[in-house]
């Protein structure tokens, strides 16, 4: 299908720009925010609704205290952070405020998408913004995030927002052309379906000197946006007016294409920022309940269970095999599953009393990997 028929009925667009575009000589540079504010109001006055996740927060308070970033230990680059965040949402608002829009910083760590109200709170804010016709612009909140909470790389994070806000288009702006099938090559590949291990082979390593995200961090985002049935696009925000170009369908960058089944909103959560606490195994009539009959998942087909959980925490669920076919919230502890399992509703009534659940996992409650 042309690229003009994929993008037909798209709406809301996740731009991520990375830190090489916007900075020169280390430093941040309005005139190349300037260039790009322009391509992005011109999308929004085409009725786009539009998300910026920028980085070079770091890089913006190093140019500003005259450190080489390469040179910073993790405590100074977060001190960095704190010292360029109002430098790099101050450009970013007075270029923004020439064309008679308004910004709002939004500021994630990965703890904000893993907890479910923070993610529907952090749904809600982005929402709430884009009617008011204001931009939200995100970064990572480098200067208190920690290794534990971090997402690593802003390609990353582009695709956690664009699941929080449901958007139909990634696209992640670098210095490369797309993605090339060999070093060396004239042009990128116009689209990608699978990413196999050999397209990540041949992702290469790190980015440039004042980033952090390489080719690699790009399929990484890649592949959670094409598991929620959605596009990214990789192109090279050097271009002039290439997001003008991309949405009236000339084949700039690469595509991504995502499967035809769009992932509901819960279950893009539990599938991307909800860490399993356990897992269960399941004979093959739970399995094929689950896949082919697409049904809710029952104590009696349950023949293992493993880790520490407790009701409400994410599990996943493997076959006879010992593959993971699923992951869902389960309505049951560890010590309760091994009660049960394999156990009919009648005996898990006479077995736990009164209080008890028809499914040890709702199928509303559960993403199944095959059909993703």
């Amino acid at each position: 299908m042309p690229r003009k028929g994929l993008l037909k009925g798209l709406k809301r667009i996740v731009v991520k720009i990375g830190t090489s575009l916007i900075t020169e000589d280390g430093k941040i540079s309005r005139r190349c925010i300037e260039r790009l504010v322009v391509d992005l109001v011109a999308l929004m006055e085409r009725k786009y609704q539009v998300v910026v996740v920028t980085s070079g927060a770091i890089s913006a308070g190093a140019g500003a205290l005259g450190k080489k970033r390469e040179r910073l230990s993790i405590p100074e680059k977060q001190a960095m952070a704190a010292v360029g965040q109002s430098i790099l949402m101050d450009e970013y608002r007075k270029c923004f405020r020439k064309h008679g829009r308004e910004i709002g910083q939004i500021l994630l760590t990965e703890d904000d998408v893993k907890h479910r109200r923070r993610f529907l709170n952090a749904r809600h804010t982005f929402n709430a913004l884009i009617e008011m016709g204001v931009v939200p612009v995100v970064n990572e909140n480098d200067s208190v995030a920690v290794k534990e909470i971090r997402f690593g790389d802003n390609d990353t994070l582009s695709a956690h927002v664009a699941n929080i806000v449901e958007a139909g288009l990634l696209v992640i702006l670098s210095d490369v052309e797309g993605f090339y099938h060999e070093l060396g090559d004239d042009k990128p590949l116009d689209e990608i379906r699978v990413i196999d291990d050999e397209v990540r082979r041949r992702a290469g390593g790190a980015g440039s000197a004042h980033g952090t995200g390489g080719m690699s961090t790009k399929l990484r985002a890649a592949e959670i946006i094409m598991k929620s049935g959605e596009l990214m696009l990789i192109a090279n925000g050097r271009r002039p007016g290439v997001l003008q170009s991309l949405v009236s369908g000339e084949v700039v960058g690469t595509l991504f294409l995502g499967g035809k089944n769009h992932m509901q909103s819960r279950k893009r959560w539990i599938a991307f920022n909800v860490k399993s606490m356990g897992s269960i195994s399941i004979d093959r009539g739970a399995v094929a309940a689950l896949v082919e009959s697409k049904k809710s998942l029952l104590a009696t087909g349950v023949v293992e269970v493993g880790g520490r959980f407790n009701p409400g925490d994410a599990v996943d669920v493997l076959d006879p095999a010992g593959e993971i076919i699923a992951k869902g919230i389960i309505n049951y502890s560890a010590a309760e599953m091994e009660l049960i399992r394999g156990k009919k509703t009648r005996e898990i009534r006479e077995i736990l009393g009164g209080t008890y659940y028809e499914e040890v996992i709702n199928r509303d409650d559960m993403i199944i990997y095959e059909q993703m």
